[in-house]
């Protein structure tokens, strides 16, 4: 049987950030060249933080801070053998129920090659391309409902 937990946590839990980490360095420094100090920013600490556990296995990432502007999602992470399970969905989903009731802009900044997973779950772009960490990027919000 298939087992999918959600775990919502902050910096304090230092063993589910580590974990956390682990899947960034996999995804964003291994797989996609990102420089370590770019990934690891020092805004952890600032940041409500979310593990998707697959039987047990942590398999995704993610986390959200708040700041001048609203709520920034950020460091959406899957591991290679667990995209297009849906994984992702489940967990953006989850974060959106969790933030939607600040009644703040929630934004993020989209890889092009993520901003149609965004797209279809309502987010939109807004202003031109820009380019973060030697990647091209979209701003996206969602709307308010």
């Amino acid at each position: 049987m298939l087992t999918i937990q959600i775990e919502s946590f902050n910096n304090e839990q230092a063993e589910l950030l580590k974990e956390a980490f682990k899947i960034r360095n996999t995804v964003f420094v291994e797989e996609q060249g990102v420089d370590k100090f770019l990934e690891y920013d020092g805004l952890d600490n600032q940041a409500i933080h979310y593990l998707v556990l697959h039987n047990g296995k942590p398999v995704c990432t993610a986390r959200w801070r708040e700041t001048e502007k609203g709520i920034k999602l950020e460091r959406f992470a899957v591991l290679k053998e667990y995209r297009g399970k849906s994984l992702g969905s489940v967990m953006l989903r989850y974060i959106l129920e969790e933030v939607i009731p600040s009644k703040k802009k929630i934004y993020l900044h989209a890889q092009i090659s993520a901003v149609n997973f965004y797209k279809a779950h309502g987010f939109e772009t807004e202003g031109e391309k820009f380019t973060e960490a030697e990647i091209e990027h979209y701003t996206m919000f969602y709307p308010k409902k």
